[in-house]
């Protein structure tokens, strides 16, 4: 009895604690419910993964659609969203029936045009969506009975676009040809959609053949998804075009196709082969963050607007051959997994490759660059050890330009050792000019800039900061020093309005003391002179150009002291035929060597500045006292310069001195110049090309007694500047000439 009590109590205990736990158990289970639905509240799905409810489509509905048209934006639209449109060859029946009643509405003229909208629609089979337009000889007056004066001067613009093509290649397309023509003919037969055509996310799972279609209402395909191949070949879209986000996972056929209007192509997703060929782009074009699987050909394609190829990935080949690009070219963090090619391509503006990458082969050989255009590639990812940039030698370094030396020294250095593998010397001696003329700027704003490390309050003052912002970057750089200006943000006074202000005219480096300036003027200085005279060592002709300017100046100078010494009391001077020869030789050497200053300098004046400021102020100072003192010394009759008389030929005189020694050897062996001689005015630009660079015909100097002490002068100080010069043809031919490095010869 006792043992069936305590179990009857031991069962009734557990029950009621059972009872008691079940409603923990479903305020739990309630509770990871209700945090479920939250979460799908505030993250819902994406809306590929929610797929909308489709009605197939009848006949009878489409009565009623096409009965009761939507107005949209002002315009009239069939209402076909989210429809399952059945045109397959099974369904012929509904196919036929489809296509004609659509036809019949979709091509009535005159009044408000109808357009149609296939959103969220599933399209079953091939849409041959050129058979709902109206078929229309496109020539001359035949458009008038049949369009409104809006839709003519539409039509009207595809004949200017083809008279533009025309002056750059002769258009091939059906309709370009009859509008050029004389006469019309079947083939010349254009299908006109008059209406809007929007497909957002409509799903094809046939052909979409639009080909040979002129659409005067914008066509909207954002997110659309092609599974078969596309034609749109020869298409012309006259308003706004956007495939955004469209798929196309078969061949993509735009061949020929005109876009008067923006065309967006962003984010699209191009998984087969992709034909732009011919295609012309009135206005800007989007292909931003585009993805192309395989080949995409946008060979002789016009862009007459930007076009945008930003954050784009080429995995496949990509041919932009013979392509008119008019305005800007955007390949900003662009990836090219294959070869790129850019071959007789027309670029008119600059073409940013900020960030890109070229992985395979880049090739812009025969391209035509205009002055403006350039290649821009600040960030650019380029390894020359496994990728390579093609183009004409010569003319290939010249189109590179990056912004700033400060972050791109391997850009160019790998760009140099591209081309140096190709043996394309001059191009990779432009890159190491530009290299270095970037060098240049960077030395010029530390020197004048305003360094934020070193500046006084009144200095920050003057550039525009106030007291209180001058005052807390003083206290700033007393605890730690700017790193780079940008750190200027950090601070509590200084807003991004003031620092984009001010941050081109601020340099921020180590504090220079007054001999540390010294240095970097003297390098600022040396810099810029080999800049000017020979493009730091990468053009041969202007360092000829240079010398043959100093030769031309200087024989005429000495020529001067030589022979014009007094007009009393007996004159000597020389004769007029002497005068005009003279004269007549030098600018004959002085307008070619100015020619080649002007052809290889990029900035000719500055550089003719520069050679006047070495060769003329000292010369003339010394000529100006000379004739200021006169001169009154035995020999007057007698010639300054000497000549060696025993061989007159081509000599190398590397260890000539302007002057003859005086030991007595030399007297005999060196005579005077005899001034009686109708080539003697000759002898003085020998005697210059002596000084200069050691070569001569003859070996010509001073002699050493009754040679007033200004004339010496002028002699030596061109042999001075002949040091410094053959330094510097050595130097530029060493950098020159592939496999040579004349520098060895002076260890």
């Amino acid at each position: 009895m006792h043992k069936s009590y305590f179990k009857r109590r031991g069962t009734q205990r557990l029950n009621a604690e059972g009872h008691k736990g079940f409603p923990q158990r479903t305020s739990a289970l309630s509770s990871a419910i209700l945090c479920v639905l939250i979460i799908f509240l505030l993250f819902p799905l994406p809306a590929s993964a929610a797929q909308p409810e489709r009605t197939p489509l009848t006949i009878e509905i489409l009565q009623e659609r096409l009965q009761t048209p939507t107005l949209r934006e002002g315009n009239l639209t069939v209402d076909l969203r989210q429809m399952v449109i059945d045109l397959r060859p099974e369904n012929t029946s509904f196919r036929d029936t489809f296509y004609q009643m659509l036809r019949k509405e979709l091509q009535k003229t005159g009044g408000k045009t109808l357009g149609l909208d296939l959103s969220f629609s599933l399209i079953l089979g091939d849409f041959v969506g050129r058979d709902l337009g109206l078929k229309t000889p496109l020539y001359d007056q035949s458009l008038a009975p049949i369009f409104t004066t809006t839709e003519q001067e539409e039509l009207e613009r595809l004949r200017l676009v083809c008279l533009e093509a025309l002056a750059i290649d002769l258009p091939d397309s059906q309709d370009c040809r009859s509008l050029l023509g004389t006469q019309s003919n079947a083939s010349s037969d254009i299908s006109v959609f008059r209406g809007a055509l929007t497909l957002v996310q409509t799903r094809f799972n046939g052909e979409v053949k639009f080909a040979n279609t002129f659409f005067l209402q914008s066509v909207d395909a954002q997110g659309a998804t092609f599974i078969q191949p596309t034609n749109w070949a020869e298409t012309r879209f006259s308003r706004a075009v956007s495939f955004s986000s469209a798929t196309f996972r078969q061949l993509s056929n735009f061949k020929g196709s005109i876009f008067f209007n923006k065309a967006n192509f962003k984010q699209a997703l191009f998984q087969e082969f992709t034909d732009f060929q011919g295609s012309i782009f009135v206005d800007n074009a989007s292909f931003n963050q585009v993805n192309f699987k395989q080949l995409a050909k946008f060979t002789s394609v016009q862009w007459q607007g930007n076009a945008d190829f930003s954050d784009v990935h080429f995995t496949n080949q990509a041919q932009f051959t013979k392509a008119n690009f008019e305005q800007l070219l955007l390949l900003i963090e662009t990836t090219f997994d294959q070869a790129v090619s850019f071959r007789e391509t027309q670029f008119n503006q600059p073409i940013n490759l900020r960030g890109a990458s070229i992985l395979n082969q880049a090739d812009f050989s025969d391209a035509r660059f205009a002055k403006e255009s350039c290649l821009n590639v600040p960030g650019l990812t380029f390894n020359s050890n496994q990728a390579k940039i093609l183009g004409n030698p010569g003319q290939i370094g010249k189109i590179f330009c990056v912004p700033t030396l400060q972050g791109n020294q391997n850009v160019l250095r790998n760009l140099g050792q591209n081309f140096r593998q190709q043996q394309q010397i001059s191009d990779t001696n432009q890159l190491e000019y530009t290299k270095q003329r970037l060098r240049f700027i960077e030395l010029t704003r530390l020197l004048v800039a305003t360094n934020i490390n070193s500046a006084s309050i009144a200095n920050l003052q003057k550039l525009g900061f106030s007291t209180i912002q001058a005052q807390e970057i003083i206290q700033r750089r007393i605890v730690k020093l700017f790193r780079n200006s940008s750190e200027l943000l950090t601070l509590a006074d200084i807003d991004l309005e003031i620092y984009t202000k001010l941050s081109d005219r601020l340099v921020v480096s180590e504090p220079l003391s007054l001999g540390g300036w010294l240095l970097q003027a003297w390098g600022w200085l040396a810099l810029s002179v080999l800049l000017l005279l020979s493009g730091y060592g990468t053009n041969f002709w202007l360092v000829f150009g240079v010398g043959g300017v100093a030769i031309a100046f200087f024989g005429l100078l000495f020529w001067l002291v030589d022979r014009y010494r007094r007009w009393r009391p007996v004159a000597i001077v020389p004769t007029v035929s002497e005068t005009i020869s003279i004269l007549a030789s030098f600018s004959f050497l002085t307008f070619f060597s100015l020619l080649a200053i002007f052809r290889n300098s990029e900035q000719p004046w500055l550089t003719l500045g520069c050679l006047f400021i070495i060769i003329i102020p000292v010369p003339v100072a010394l000529l100006c006292r000379l004739y200021q003192q006169g001169r009154y010394h035995d020999l007057m009759d007698v010639s300054y310069f000497t000549e060696d008389g025993t061989m007159r030929q081509l000599r190398l005189l590397i260890g000539r001195l302007p002057v003859i020694p005086r030991n007595q050897t030399f007297r005999e062996r060196y005579m005077p110049l005899l001034s009686d001689r109708n080539w003697n005015w000759l002898n003085y630009y020998d005697f210059s090309l002596n000084n200069l660079v050691r070569l001569g015909f003859n070996d010509i100097r001073m002699r050493d007694e009754h040679l007033p002490g200004i004339i010496a002068t002028l002699a030596w100080y061109e042999w001075s500047l002949g040091v410094l010069y053959i330094t510097l043809v050595l130097w530029t031919l060493s950098r020159t000439i592939p496999g040579l490095n004349l520098l060895i010869y002076l260890k």
